[in-house]
């Protein structure tokens, strides 16, 4: 075993240590009170992150991380993931780590001192806005949010839902058209910084989710731009790069999604296997005798070990080769670890009866909340035709999506 995998097991147990000594006991209180009431208590957990010196784990060292290849942070997001509050304890929650490594790549240095430092040290809160409710988020560049220049200015006008996060954010990175006239759909959208404090910014509702309309920890927002005017300035990168920078995230994000699933998966079947083994169908004969069960944990077993080698083996292929080199292994993961979540969640509520649907667990939180995860970042149908056509094209056959 080299040093690095060395420090990187010393650094997973200095996670789950925390964890199992300082977040779970608050998850009864997180699933029960709003956020707003917690956040004393989070926020001195966070404190106590950054004094052990395992703040922002997933950012290079220069701007205070702990300089972490891809492949070694999917391990740390798979600890976290165990909890519903472990990414945001340690500063690497969604949609926050997508913009901070865009940011680092792609913002001047006055946007970095505005917008990534703050984030950086976990003073602010940021959300992403592309998805549009008259259009089909698997379609991105099919959209009307449009931003006009006027005098130094961009003047956005549109409409956007499912800005995660936009509650309690202090900025917003939006997806708006800048040339409706390019030459290549790919190219007529940008991305651009508006704060949240900007008139015309305006948040219409917090969209229900599974009877959750959230808060400013998690919240799925709509959101009017009317006549919002921002500097020129506030372009990220050039125009037209919209779309080259959106997708310079998903890569890194989906192994993030996907290894905070697994770390979900782990504790969904921690809590079946403690179920199985302790709730007795009559006295001296335990759940876990019946044959139905224990084949759900081994399938469950099997699936959650063959989903983190492949999520593994595609965030290796990233820090090798780069994203664009592992665009069909990214798509592999997306859909094939999306659904094992949900097996094993349903799984674990079955094993736990009617306990399992009561907030007295965290597993009835994940699966109302991580139904979604077939649906963003590209539904599972568009992966997997994604996967067959390239696939089916090294035997000359033509599919379309």
């Amino acid at each position: 075993m080299n040093d690095s995998s060395n420090n990187v097991r010393s650094l997973l147990s200095k996670i789950h240590a925390f964890l199992r000594a300082e977040v779970y006991p608050l998850e009864q209180e997180f699933l029960r009170r709003p956020f707003r009431e917690l956040l004393p208590t989070l926020n001195s957990k966070r404190e106590q992150v950054k004094a052990l010196g395992l703040w922002s784990p997933h950012l290079p060292e220069e701007y205070g991380g702990l300089g972490l290849k891809l492949s070694e942070f999917a391990h740390v997001s798979e600890e976290l993931g165990r909890t519903p509050i472990g990414h945001y304890l340690f500063n690497c929650q969604a949609p926050d780590i997508g913009n901070m490594e865009v940011l680092m790549t792609h913002a001047t240095a006055e946007q970095k001192e505005l917008y990534l430092w703050p984030l950086i040290r976990g003073d602010v809160r940021s959300c992403f806005s592309m998805t549009e409710p008259e259009h089909p988020g698997s379609n991105p560049a099919w959209m009307s949010t449009n931003a006009v220049k006027d005098g130094t200015d961009y003047v956005i006008n549109g409409h956007k839902w499912f800005t995660s996060s936009a509650e309690g954010a202090s900025f917003a990175i939006v997806m708006a058209i800048t040339d409706r006239d390019a030459s290549s759909l790919y190219k007529r959208a940008s991305q651009i910084i508006v704060p949240t404090s900007t008139s015309g910014f305006r948040i219409v509702r917090n969209i229900s989710v599974m009877g959750d309309e959230g808060s400013d920890y998690a919240s799925h927002a709509e959101i009017r731009y009317e006549n919002c005017r921002v500097p020129q300035t506030n372009l990220m990168g050039r125009e037209g790069e919209g779309f080259l920078i959106a997708q310079e995230r998903l890569g890194p994000g989906r192994i993030h999604h996907c290894m905070r699933w697994i770390g979900i998966c782990e504790r969904a079947f921690d809590e079946m296997c403690s179920r199985a083994a302790h709730r007795e169908l009559s006295p001296g004969v335990p759940l876990g005798s019946r044959q139905s069960v224990q084949e759900w944990i081994a399938e469950s077993r099997a699936e959650i070990n063959a989903a983190r080698l492949l999520v593994l083996h595609t965030a290796e292929k990233i820090d090798a080769e780069g994203a664009s080199a592992a665009r069909l292994d990214i798509s592999l993961i997306k859909f094939f670890v999306a659904g094992i979540l949900q097996k094993v969640l349903d799984r674990a509520i079955q094993v736990h009866g009617a306990l399992g649907l009561t907030d007295d667990t965290v597993l009835s939180y994940w699966y109302r909340h991580e139904r979604a995860a077939r649906i963003y970042d590209g539904p599972d149908e568009v992966h997997k035709v994604v996967v067959a056509r390239s696939i089916l094209g090294k035997y000359g056959v033509k599919v379309s999506l």
